[in-house]
């Protein structure tokens, strides 16, 4: 009996999509020129009980099986094998429970970030990682790739919310990982182990999450500058000075236009690069770290810095950092970087990005979650132009070898996928890569778990 066959019998009425018009939004995610193929079938569970009987069913074939959130992913980690079974988790979409005194939440891994944040500030609480795909991306697939976003310089990125879990492994167990208690040190962090691991370890059914009470009013603080570097200058002279903000983003003129002529927000900034800074500090103490923000703006050359007044303004900045990726994408094929470097090698970074873009002929935006070092460069090429793709690609790999450079990583949100393997093995010590291909090969020693991903076959 074929795969198909059995899990036909073997799932309720509903799950399995093959029809190849249905399939090809299944195929991919955001990941430009990722590599994808197609798939055998999709199955859109509805319990543990069905991701596990699927992962049975391909451990006796042999078959890949592709956990997939919203798709919202760009790095190709989600992308289809030839052959694979998708699970898509799209159905598996409930709040479980938010427990108010213990400050947790037990959510499925197809819950919208926005959405589990909604419903956390119902009871006062406050789930912190909040990547720009917030409106779209799940919590699974947040965990998959340890996804960050604005807020992470000051709170942290999804690995530090992540309490416990409940998984299928790759010999097809259902098991239960890490804990619900404050503090607990049982064994080996293993909970930890599958948050980024992207699919490849394990397949996410349930998760635990830490909360935190809902947090004061921010201040926004702006800066123009007409120089990337010294924008970069800024990021080093605000985390120096003491402040941890509760963002600073960085985000240039190309992504402001974009946004502008897609949703016409009004955007009138006359500056080459726009640094947005955040502080939720209460009372004079915030007043203070605000000024501190500005005046290091200042120092380091903002053609224009203010702590803002305007809310609705303020507003309507942040809302063009989080919609520059798709705004950018209108124009054009868009690969996207994810690089993260030392705070102290920022203005540099940013000025070799600039250098590499010139020697390549490639149009680069920049946005950059600024205030962690985790910088987006983004790769713009005209649409059916072969040339300009091929000069993109090679940009993408100066890019990633200037970061390593600096002490970076090819990675800071976005996951290794498809696209950073090569990056990733000029990153990792060969010892060390095989500790990951040991692990790899423990937890899933059939080899089905989203193969040919993140880790390079030795």
């Amino acid at each position: 009996m074929s795969l198909l066959e059995e899990l036909t019998g073997d799932l309720p009425a509903g799950r399995i999509v093959t029809d190849p018009d249905v399939l090809t939004r299944y195929l991919h995610d955001e990941a430009e020129w990722a590599p994808y193929e197609a798939p055998l079938a999709v199955v859109r569970p509805r319990t543990a009980a069905d991701v596990q009987t699927v992962v049975r069913r391909c451990v006796a074939h042999r078959t890949p099986v592709i956990a997939r959130g919203a798709g919202t992913g760009l790095s190709g980690g989600a992308n289809a094998i030839a052959g694979s079974v998708m699970l898509s988790f799209e159905q598996m979409n409930a709040i479980a429970r938010i427990d108010e005194l213990e400050r947790l939440a037990v959510v499925q891994p197809g819950v919208v970030n926005d959405d589990l944040r909604s419903a956390c500030a119902e009871h006062g609480l406050w789930y912190p990682p909040d990547p720009a795909s917030a409106p779209w991306s799940t919590i699974g697939g947040n965990v998959a790739t340890n996804a960050g976003g604005l807020c992470c310089v000051k709170y942290g990125v999804t690995r530090d919310y992540v309490l416990g879990m409940q998984i299928v492994t790759g010999t097809g167990e259902l098991v239960r990982l890490g804990r619900s208690t404050a503090k607990g040190v049982a064994g080996y962090d293993l909970a930890g182990l599958m948050v980024g691991s992207e699919g490849t370890l394990g397949i996410i059914t349930e998760i635990t999450v830490r909360l935190r009470p809902r947090r004061p009013a921010e201040r926004t603080v702006a800066g123009y500058f007409d120089s990337i570097v010294s924008a970069g200058r800024a990021v080093e002279a605000v985390i120096g000075s003491g402040v941890i903000p509760s963002a600073l983003e960085l985000i240039d003129r190309h992504c402001l236009r974009a946004v502008d002529d897609w949703k016409k927000l009004g955007l009138s900034v006359d500056a080459d690069v726009v640094l947005l800074g955040r502080v939720d500090t209460v009372g004079a103490a915030g007043e203070s770290e605000a000024e501190t923000m500005r005046a290091c703006f200042e120092k380091c050359g903002a053609t224009w810095s203010a702590v803002s007044t305007d809310e609705t303004e303020s507003e309507a900045l942040f809302q063009a950092r989080r919609l520059a990726y798709p705004a950018l994408e209108r124009l054009g094929p868009l690969l996207t970087e994810d690089i993260c470097v030392p705070i102290g090698a920022v203005p540099d970074m940013l000025g070799r990005i600039e250098e590499i873009a010139a020697h390549h002929d490639i149009l680069i935006a920049n946005i950059a979650h600024a205030g962690d070092g985790n910088l987006h460069p983004l790769l713009i090429t005209p649409p059916g132009d072969t040339a300009a793709r091929t000069r993109a690609q090679s940009a993408f790999t100066d890019i990633i070898d200037a970061a390593l450079r600096f002490g970076g990583t090819v990675t800071g949100e976005h996951g290794v996928g498809l696209l950073k393997m090569n990056g990733l093995a000029k990153e990792l010590d060969p010892v060390v890569m095989s500790m990951h291909h040991a692990v790899k090969q423990s937890l899933d020693p059939y080899g089905i778990l989203n193969p040919g991903k993140v880790i390079p076959t030795p």
